[in-house]
């Protein structure tokens, strides 16, 4: 039995000591204090842009060059220990009891799933990192040609590892968690509410409050590099239907136009709002997407998409784990490590925003669907753009993407698009789903934020939403303004390092928190075995 368990008289009300205040409704430690963090980090950056540019370099180059090792690692164990707490008995313990059903329908559970977790990235990189690593193959495998099929086929599966399973698998550690402290155990649904089987109480105190501040801190940066890249995009797109100007102060104006949808939606709560979108998501990228499937090279990219996945799975245990500890090279700084971070930043939004709509399913469920359903679509994707962009680098159009990748990343989708047929509607669909994605990813983070810095209540004033939802586009505007893509690279690694320390800590607490409810669970079951044998006896 676990050092602390809840009975029903510790139990305590999510945001039972907040301040209420002209419309706000706060946890004041971790309300003010991360917000005052993040404020002090937007008036340096925009005080001393120049310094603050050669910073966010110098950061990077640090934390990579000297703890890229333990994010590799880290990250490695966290998809490892999911697949195995599913695997083992305790994958039939159930969110919420052993009479839970789910609330939302499979379909919206698996759309907001995706929206949620990656939507922007994808738009993003589907298109331009293939053909980085194709144009630059790292000698993770052995010495590969660039430009090269050996090149296209290596890009792809350097696509799908940092794309696939490793980056949901530390979503499904963090959503799991988070599930089943607040749904089986009672506790508020934030980040502190995990450790209640090491801290007891305690977590109602200064250590619950500074792994909160953490967590806002790396959601709120996590979800700026996200929107960062977004807003990058977005401005390509223009550029190339409108020739619009591809510049920083545009792109800030793009954030405060976009920030006003995410924050109409937002308001209008998750029921409405996040899982409209979320839907309205999946149908215009499964229409893109099929669009592209079937006038591009559909063959290729079907038979591409079956041997990606059997490279991936054949090279997954070398990529886990390698560190280019003998190459003498750099290369992971920019790509693994900074995805790692990245998706570690994202952790506390994703996992919570997936806590709240995963009630009523199984451990097994859960992760099984978080981490394959997820996955496998897009796989699909990946395969879809980035193996149409290859296929066109390999043929008679060698050399247009890639020219366009190195002039300016951002640009790689539309290129790709206008070898394509229709080529003006599909940049547009193109935008819209950044746009949306860009929306849903900052109400989703909005209402997650939200709740973490109100004492884990699910429901908070307007204007408080509001408030995170204009802090996101804030955040994404400085960074832009203090570097660029660096900054937001920077902003993603420095978070996601020190919650990677609390990630492994939460692996130790769900086991033991799920090893004592499937106890419970087991001997309630067989108690109620008993009694009714009682009874068919006595009569």
């Amino acid at each position: 039995m676990p050092q602390h368990a809840p009975t029903r008289n510790l139990r305590r009300r999510p945001g039972d000591r907040n301040f209420v205040i002209k419309g706000f409704d706060f946890h004041a430690e971790v309300f003010l204090v991360s917000g005052g963090l993040i404020l002090l980090f937007v008036l340096f950056t925009l005080i001393f842009q120049e310094p603050a540019e050669t910073a966010f370099g110098a950061v990077q180059s640090f934390i990579a060059g000297v703890m890229g090792w333990f994010l590799i690692l880290a990250v490695s164990l966290f998809l490892i220990f999911t697949v195995c707490i599913a695997l083992s008995k305790l994958g039939s313990v159930r969110l919420g009891g052993p009479d839970a059903k789910p609330e939302f329908p499979t379909f919206a559970w698996i759309a907001m799933l995706i929206s949620a977790g990656m939507g922007i990235g994808l738009m993003f990189w589907s298109v331009a990192e293939p053909i980085y690593h194709f144009q630059g193959p790292p000698a993770l495998l052995g010495a590969v040609e660039a430009n090269t099929a050996d090149a296209a086929q290596l890009a792809m599966g350097i696509t799908f590892f940092h794309w696939g399973l490793h980056a949901w698998g530390i979503y499904a550690l963090v959503g799991l968690s988070l599930a089943f402290f607040a749904y089986n155990w009672g506790l508020p649904l934030t980040i502190r509410s995990v450790f209640y089987p090491i801290l007891g109480e305690r977590i109602y105190g200064w250590p619950g409050n500074v792994v909160d501040i953490l967590a806002v801190a790396s959601t709120l940066f996590g979800l700026a590099t996200s929107l960062g890249l977004g807003v990058q995009q977005v401005n390509a797109g223009l550029n190339f239907l409108f020739g619009l100007q591809i510049a920083t102060p545009i792109q800030v104006g793009l954030i405060a136009i976009i920030t006003g949808f995410a924050t109409a939606s937002v308001v209008s709560g998750l029921g409405n709002g996040v899982r409209r979108l979320s839907e309205l998501n999946m149908i215009l990228a499964a229409i893109l997407m099929g669009f592209v499937l079937l006038v591009g090279p559909t063959l290729f990219i079907l038979n591409s998409f079956v041997e990606n996945l059997g490279y991936y799975a054949a090279s997954l245990p070398t990529l886990s784990f390698w560190t280019e500890s003998f190459s003498g090279t750099d290369w992971q700084n920019g790509w693994t490590v900074f995805y790692w971070g990245w998706w570690i930043s994202w952790s506390p939004f994703v996992g919570i925003f997936i806590a709240r709509v995963s009630k009523g399913r199984t451990v097994r469920e859960f992760v099984i669907g978080v981490l394959l359903l997820p996955s496998m679509l897009t796989f699909l994707w990946m395969s879809t753009f980035g193996g149409t962009a290859l296929n066109m680098e390999l043929g008679e159009s060698s050399g247009v993407i890639s020219e366009a990748v190195a002039e300016n990343v951002a640009t790689a989708l539309f290129v790709m698009l206008q070898q394509l047929p229709l080529t003006g509607i599909t940049s547009f669909v193109g935008i819209v789903l950044v746009v949306v994605f860009f929306v849903t990813s900052s109400d989703s983070g909005s209402l997650v934020v939200d709740s973490l810095t109100s004492g884990g209540k699910l429901e908070s004033p307007v204007p408080q939403r509001v408030f995170w939802a204009a802090m996101e586009g804030v955040v994404a505007a400085v960074l832009l303004l203090g570097g660029g893509l660096s900054a937001l690279q920077t902003a993603s690694i420095t978070t996601g390092l020190p919650f990677a320390l609390v990630l492994l800590v939460m692996c130790y607490s769900i086991y033991r928190g799920l090893s004592y409810e499937y106890r419970v669970v087991m001997e309630a079951r067989k108690l109620k075995e008993a009694e009714m044998a009682s009874e068919a006896i006595a009569r």
